[in-house]
């Protein structure tokens, strides 16, 4: 499908696509997905207090999401692979913020260093990198200055035609508001409404030690994607001080 069919298929969003140019493009490929019921005071003391924690039934979730990033790229300039292409782990969150249900990323790590630092200084985001290998059934990465470890093994079943509420829930984000010292950043983005496939998981180690008391035993629920088409456009700032949350 194309950009300009992607851009215009838009039933599926809680809200109108922005109407200003887009700004990148780019592929979140084979994606894993692990997500935990949490409970909500322990998950406000790594949320910015100028968000609102997002519930479903009344309960906060965390995910850890493993996939491939591809094909990122400016709207005007082809993707660089060396650059472009790499394996990304990020444990985010679900938030509100101006009327609009987004992500909030309590960690980001990439595969390739020069990509982290590329990503970090145009988006602003706390991409850190770790040494990260994939395959067909496992994924694994390793980041010893965190002491933080993820290794998945897992099989993949056949296409799922039918998705819960919260599956919906889990995935159909189009908005991400991430902080810095001063600032919440806002981040629009678009893409068709995400497949799922079944997932075995025949072995799960998991070790980011700042998120013991978060992710907790197996997770609740597990999903697996072949992947999504994205476009994105530039950052919204929006000063800390115009936000009135408590």
């Amino acid at each position: 499908m194309t950009i300009r069919e992607i851009l215009n298929t838009t039933n599926h969003r809680p809200w109108k696509i922005p109407t200003d140019t887009w700004k990148f493009y780019q592929e979140w490929n084979n994606a894993i997905f692990l997500h935990w019921q949490v409970e909500l005071s322990e998950l406000k003391k790594f949320v910015p207090k100028e968000l609102e924690i997002d519930l479903f039934d009344e309960k906060p979730w965390i995910s850890v999401v493993a996939f491939t990033m591809e094909k990122i790229r400016p709207k005007n300039l082809p993707s660089f692979p060396p650059i472009s292409n790499f394996d990304e782990i990020n444990i985010r969150t679900y938030v509100k913020s101006n009327n609009k249900t987004g992500v909030y990323f309590l960690s980001i790590e990439g595969g390739k260093s020069l990509s982290c630092k590329v990503a970090k200084e145009i988006s602003e985001l706390p991409y850190r990198f770790s040494k990260i290998k994939r395959s067909e059934n496992q994924y694994e990465s390793n980041n010893s200055k965190f002491n933080d470890k993820l290794n998945i093994q897992f099989t993949v079943g056949k296409e799922i035609t039918k998705k819960s509420e919260l599956d919906k829930w889990l995935t159909e984000r189009y908005a991400l508001f991430q902080d810095t010292e001063k600032s919440i950043n806002e981040f629009e983005i678009h893409h068709l409404e995400w497949s799922f496939n079944e997932i075995e998981l025949k072995n799960l180690e998991l070790n980011y030690t700042r998120f013991d008391k978060l992710i907790k035993n197996e997770p609740k629920k597990i999903q697996y994607s072949k992947g999504v088409k994205v476009i994105s456009w530039g950052k919204n700032k929006k000063e800390k001080t115009s936000y009135n949350n408590s």
